[in-house]
C-alpha cells in the first residue's frame, strides 16, 4: 500500500503541473487585465505597475517565475488586495471554507446514510419510495436554487435564521444545509444500493437463519461492506463541497476561499485565481488518494498492483 501511495504521488506531480499550466495560460489568453479598471491612470504609471508585477515579461517567463514561487510556497502578491499576499488571503479564507465543507459532509453522511439504510431495509415499500423521492429532489435542485429558497423560507418569511454573514452558529446553518442537500441525495442512493446488494448475500441469510435480531445483522454484518460505495464517493464529494462553496459563499456573504475566487475572477486578479486553483487541484488529488487507500482497507480484495 505504501508503494502504491508513493506511485500515486509521483503521478500526481505532472497532473498538478498540467492543471497549473492550463489555468495560467487560459487566464493570460482571456481578454482584459488586472489594471483595466484603472485606465484613468497615466500610461507611465500603468507601465510601472505592470513592470512591478512582471506583467511586461513574455508569458513563458512569467510562467517560469510563477512555478519558481510555488516551489518556495509563495503564491505571489494579489493584484487587487495590495496589502496582502495570496498566501495570506488563502490562509484567512480556507479555514472558513473547510469548516462549512466538513460540517456539510458530516451532515450529509449522517442523514444520507440514514435515509439509504431506511430505504434498503424497507425496500419497495413506502419508506423506500419516500426516501428516494427526497433524494431525487435533492439531486434536481442546484445550489444556486436551494440557497435563495432556504433564504426566503427560513430567513425572510419565517425569520428563523440569519440570511448572511459569518461568525455565529446560526449563520452557518443555511450555507451548510445548501451544500449538504445534493450530497445527502447521492449518499442516500449509494447507501441504499450497497445495502440492498449486501442484504441479499448468503452470509446475511445465514445470520438471519441463526436467529440473530435484524438490527444486529444490519449493524455487525451488513453495514460494514455496504459503506464501501459511499466511501469511494466521499473523496470527490468532499472536494466538490469545498469547491462548490464558491456559489454558496458568494450568496451568503461568507469570507471563504470561494468568495475570493469569484472576486479574483471578476477583477482579473491572476495570482489570486491561480492560488485557489492550485489549492483545489491539490486537495482533489490528495482526497482521491486517501479514498483509494481507505477503500482498500475496507475491501481486502482490492489489490494495488
Amino acid at each position: 500500500m505504501i508503494g502504491y501511495a508513493v506511485r500515486r504521488l509521483i503521478v500526481a506531480i505532472p497532473t498538478l503541473l498540467i492543471i497549473i499550466a492550463l489555468a495560467f495560460f487560459m487566464m493570460r489568453i482571456a481578454p482584459g487585465g488586472p489594471f483595466d479598471q484603472e485606465r484613468s491612470l497615466p500610461a507611465q504609471i500603468e507601465q510601472n505597475l505592470r513592470a512591478a508585477y512582471h506583467l511586461d515579461e513574455p508569458v513563458w517567463q512569467q510562467f517560469g517565475r510563477y512555478l519558481g514561487g510555488l516551489l518556495r510556497g509563495d503564491f505571489g502578491p494579489s493584484f487587487k488586495y495590495r496589502d496582502f499576499s495570496v498566501t495570506e488571503l488563502i490562509a484567512a479564507g480556507f479555514p472558513v471554507s473547510l469548516q462549512i465543507g466538513a460540517a456539510a459532509i458530516l451532515f450529509a453522511v449522517l442523514v444520507g446514510g440514514g435515509l439509504g439504510a431506511l430505504a434498503a431495509v424497507h425496500q419497495n415499500r413506502t419508506p423506500d419510495h419516500a426516501a428516494m423521492a427526497v433524494a431525487t429532489v435533492g439531486l434536481a435542485l442546484p445550489n444556486f436554487v436551494v440557497a435563495p429558497l432556504l433564504t426566503l423560507c427560513l430567513g425572510v418569511y419565517l425569520d428563523l435564521l440569519p440570511v448572511g454573514g459569518w461568525g455565529s452558529p446560526a449563520q452557518a446553518v443555511l450555507p451548510i444545509a445548501t451544500l449538504a442537500l445534493p450530497q445527502i441525495a447521492t449518499i442516500a442512493r449509494l447507501a441504499r444500493a450497497g445495502l440492498v446488494e449486501v442484504l441479499r448475500a448468503d452470509y446475511i441469510r445465514t445470520a438471519r437463519a441463526k436467529g440473530l435480531p435484524g438490527w444486529r445483522v444490519l449493524a455487525r454484518h451488513a453495514l460494514y461492506p455496504a459503506v464501501v460505495p459511499v466511501v469511494s464517493y466521499l473523496g470527490p464529494a468532499i472536494a466538490a463541497v469545498i469547491t462548490g462553496s464558491v456559489v454558496v459563499e458568494t450568496i451568503f456573504g461568507i469570507p471563504g476561499v470561494g468568495r475570493y475566487f469569484v472576486q479574483g475572477a471578476l477583477n482579473r486578479d491572476y495570482t489570486l485565481v491561480m492560488g485557489v486553483v492550485v489549492l483545489y487541484a491539490g486537495l482533489i488529488i490528495a482526497l482521491n488518494l486517501v479514498v483509494d487507500l481507505v477503500y482498500g482497507w475496507l475491501d481486502p480484495r482490492v489489490r494495488y498492483d
